[in-house]
C-alpha cells in the first residue's frame, strides 16, 4: 500500500476507516510479483546472467510463498539477490506504534501491542513501516547465539521497569523476532553451530519462537532466505538436515555462462572517477581480455574450483589496468591516454587475492599462476581477432610437400624481422607516442592489423599491434620477456641462444 499522506490512518480506528486489509509478507511478495509478471517489469534489476535460470526459480519460489536456500560458489550475487526481493514488498504498511516487532494492528502478537490496543482500542498509535526497514541480515559465524537471533531475558531491563523475569516484557528480543513482518537473510548458513540451527526449526515449520522457560506462541510473519556455499558443507560446518528439509526451495546459482554477461557485470560494477572516465581510454579488447582470466581461471587446474572465482576478481583487475594507465599518464603529464596491454600485467595484485590453489598451484605460486592465467587469456581470444597461428603452422607443414605452392603465413614478414636479429623493447611506463612509434618499426606489424581493422584509428591500431605481439608470444612464435618494467621481444631461437648466456638473466620468459 502507498502511503498517501505522513498524517493518513494515525490510528487504528482511521486504518479500519479507510479499509486496510492486512496480508501476510509472503502473500504481499506474491500479489507484488504477480504484477510485475503481467507488466513484464523486471524485480531484479541489475541482475545480469540469471534471465534463464536463477531469477525464473525464484520468482516461482516467491509465487509458491516458499522460504528460500540459495546455494552457489561465492561472488554469485545470493545475497543481492535477497535483497532486491525488498522492492516486491508494499511501500508502506502499519504496524503498532512503539512496538519492537513491527506488531500488525489486526493481528498483534507480542504482550506490549495486545496490552495497548487493549487500553486504548481504535486510538491505538500507528505507525507507517517503508520497506526499507523491513529487511534484516546476519552473517552466520560460529559465535552467533540463541540470543542474538531469537532472544532472551534482559535483566536490566526488568530492572528498570520493575519486571518480573516471569513477565514476557522482560524478553529482549533478537533480530529475527524484530524483523517480524519483512524479509530475513541468513548468509553463510552452514556457519552456524548446530545448535543454533535447531533453534530455527519451530520458526520455519510452525512460525513460533520459543525464548528460555516462556510457553509462548508468537507466529512470526516472515520470509526467510538462506546463503549457502557448497563447499561449506566440507571445509567449515553444514547444513543440518531436518533445517534443510524446512527449507522449501533451494535455488543454485552459477557464474556467467557467456562472456557478452560477464562483461555486463563488471561494467555495471565497476568504480571509476570522472577522472579516470575523462582520460584514461578503455577498449573493448582490453574489457575482454580481464573478463577472460576469470573464465581462464575458473577452468585452471592450478585453482581450486571448489573454491570458486568470484566476479570481484575482474572488478578489480579492471579497476586495476585503468589505475596503471591513469598512473602513466600523470606522471608523463598526458591528458589523455589507453590501457595498453603491458598494462594487464599491472592486475596481477587483484588476481592473487581472489584464487584459492591447489597444491600443485602453491607450487607454482600465485603470481606465477596469475602470470600464465592472463598468457592464456590472450592466446584464447587471439584468434577472435586475427588468424590461429596453429592453423598457420600446419599450412605451412602441409604445403612444404607441394614446391608449386608456398605456405601462406599472414605473421611471416613479422617474424621474418625478428629472425633477422632485431629486437622491440617497450618500457611500461613508456609515454604513447614513443609506444607508438616503437611499435611501427616492427616490419609487417601495421599492415597485418590494417589489413584486419581498416577502419581503426592510430591508437586503436596500436593497440592492436601490441596484441599481435603478445599474441605471437603466447602461441610460442617469438619470445616475450620480462625484466623491471620493461618488455622485450625477439626471435625464439636467438632468445634461447642469447639469454642462456646474458649475465641479466633474472628475467622472465613469458613466451
Amino acid at each position: 500500500m502507498k502511503k498517501t499522506s505522513l498524517t493518513s490512518a494515525l490510528t487504528l480506528g482511521a486504518l479500519k476507516a479507510i479499509g486496510y486489509t492486512a496480508k501476510s509478507v509472503k502473500a504481499e511478495i506474491r500479489d507484488n510479483l504477480m504484477a510485475c509478471l503481467k507488466d513484464q517489469s523486471n524485480p531484479f534489476e541489475g541482475i545480469i546472467g540469471y534471465e534463464d535460470s536463477v531469477i525464473p526459480e525464484t520468482e516461482r519460489a516467491l509465487l509458491s510463498q516458499h522460504n528460500i536456500l540459495f546455494l552457489g560458489l561465492r561472488g554469485q550475487a545470493k545475497t543481492r539477490m535477497a535483497r532486491q526481493m525488498v522492492q516486491l514488498l508494499d511501500e508502506y504498511i502499519p504496524v503498532v506504534a512503539g512496538s519492537e516487532i513491527q506488531d500488525n494492528p489486526f493481528a498483534p502478537i507480542s504482550k506490549y501491542a495486545r496490552d495497548l490496543i487493549q487500553a486504548k482500542g481504535d486510538d491505538t498509535p500507528i505507525h507507517w513501516l517503508h520497506r526499507s526497514e523491513r529487511y534484516g541480515e546476519k552473517l552466520a559465524t560460529p559465535d552467533v547465539s540463541v540470543a542474538d537471533l531469537i532472544g532472551d531475558i534482559d535483566p536490566i531491563k526488568a530492572a528498570h521497569q520493575k519486571l518480573s523475569f516471569a513477565d514476557e516484557l522482560a524478553i529482549h528480543y533478537g533480530i529475527i523476532p524484530r524483523s517480524n513482518r519483512g524479509i530475513f537473510v541468513i548468509n553463510e548458513l552452514p556457519d552456524l553451530q548446530a545448535r543454533i540451527q535447531v533453534g530455527l526449526f519451530n520458526i520455519l515449520q510452525e512460525g513460533d519462537i520459543q525464548i528460555r522457560g516462556f510457553k509462548l506462541r508468537m507466529p512470526l510473519d516472515m520470509l526467510f532466505v538462506f546463503t549457502a556455499n557448497p563447499e561449506d558443507y566440507t571445509n567449515r560446518g553444514s547444513i543440518v538436515t531436518p533445517l534443510k528439509d524446512r527449507i522449501e526451495s533451494q535455488i543454485l546459482t552459477h557464474y556467467p555462462r557467456s562472456l557478452e554477461s560477464a562483461l555486463a557485470i563488471t561494467e555495471q560494477e565497476v568504480q571509476l572517477t570522472p577522472e579516470q572516465k575523462s582520460r584514461v581510454d578503455l577498449s573493448d579488447l582490453v574489457k575482454r581480455l580481464v573478463e577472460q582470466v576469470a573464465f581462464e581461471a575458473r577452468n585452471n587446474e592450478m585453482v581450486d574450483k571448489k573454491s570458486g572465482v568470484s566476479a570481484r576478481l575482474t572488478i578489480a583487475a579492471l579497476e586495476n589496468a585503468i589505475s596503471s594507465a591513469e598512473r602513466r599518464a600523470i606522471i608523463h603529464g598526458e591528458s589523455q591516454t589507453s590501457v595498453w596491454m603491458t598494462d594487464l600485467y599491472n592486475i596481477v595484485p587483484a588476481i592473487t587475492g581472489k584464487i584459492e590453489l591447489v597444491y600443485e598451484g602453491e607450487q607454482e605460486g600465485p603470481y606465477q599462476v596469475a602470470l600464465n592465467l592472463i598468457e592464456k587469456s590472450i592466446r584464447t581470444l587471439f584468434t577472435d581477432y586475427f588468424p590461429n597461428p596453429e592453423a598457420s603452422k600446419k599450412k605451412g607443414k602441409a604445403n612444404t610437400k607441394q614446391v608449386a605452392s608456398p605456405p601462406v603465413n599472414p605473421y611471416q614478414s613479422i617474424l621474418s624481422w625478428f629472425d633477422k636479429g632485431n629486437q622491440l623493447n617497450i618500457m611500461a611506463d613508456t609515454k604513447d607516442s614513443q609506444r607508438i612509434a616503437q611499435l611501427y618499426q616492427v616490419e609487417g606489424l601495421f599492415g597485418l592489423v590494417k589489413a584486419h581493422y581498416p577502419k581503426a584509428n592510430e591508437k586503436e591500431s596500436a593497440l592492436l599491434m601490441e596484441f599481435v605481439l603478445h599474441g605471437l608470444a603466447a602461441y610460442s612464435l617469438i619470445s616475450k620477456q620480462q625484466i623491471e618494467g620493461q618488455w622485450t621481444f625477439r626471435d625464439l631461437m636467438g632468445s634461447m641462444l642469447n639469454w642462456g648466456n646474458s649475465d641479466e638473466g633474472e628475467g622472465e620468459d613469458l613466451g
